[in-house]
């Protein structure tokens, strides 16, 4: 890699870290093109360089976190034996990136990730293909083997993770009443009996 081009990464590094900052600090509102220059100490110019614009970089800053919290949920099917254990280290992965990662946490779960996940669903979509095919490639031989119930794939996902967003958003919200540890006791037997043959 040139010295230029590892400029430009160390500049969009400067970038994604300030503005998830500002997020982190401000909010949504607060998350402004003059703001995220001011704490980076990086140029308008190459701001726009890199990511075309405030929209841009907030795409950015998702896909980055969205890539990282996939990888952890992908790594914690790899040491499951069973697809009851896999469901259990997948909720409780979850749990956890969002107490480790709360500003990101609040970012990938704002209205303004769900825009954009509308929006440009198959984007996204096709963007973690990788990430998310590690979910299909450890569902499948456990339909197959019976282990699972034989339900599409788009199902199966949303009856793991449609429960785990919710808490997730219920507790990021900053709603008193969601206790992660008990919802990572109780949630995991509740997902299994919806997916068991």
């Amino acid at each position: 890699m040139s010295p230029k081009q590892q400029r430009g990464e160390a500049t969009v590094e400067l970038l994604l870290d300030a503005a998830l900052r500002v997020y982190a600090a401000s909010g949504e509102q607060g998350l402004t093109v003059s703001a995220v220059t001011k704490a980076s100490g990086v140029s308008l110019g190459s701001l726009y360089h890199h990511f075309g614009s405030l929209d841009g970089l907030f795409v950015a800053l998702a896909q980055r976190w969205l890539t990282r919290l996939l990888g952890e949920l992908a790594t914690a099917l790899q040491g499951a034996r069973t697809a009851r254990s896999g469901i259990r280290a997948l909720v409780r992965a979850y749990f956890a990136f969002i107490q480790e990662h709360r500003d990101a946490a609040l970012l990938l779960h704002s209205s303004r990730a769900d825009q954009y996940g509308m929006t440009q669903g198959k984007e996204l979509r096709d963007s973690q293909e990788a990430r998310l095919s590690a979910f299909a490639l450890w569902v499948q031989p456990r339909i197959e083997s019976g282990e699972l119930a034989p339900l599409p794939l788009p199902l199966i996902e949303s009856l793991v993770l449609g429960p785990v967003v919710g808490v997730a958003r219920r507790w990021l919200s900053g709603i008193d009443d969601v206790d992660l540890a008990e919802a990572a006791r109780i949630l995991p037997e509740r997902i299994w009996r919806s997916l068991s043959p």
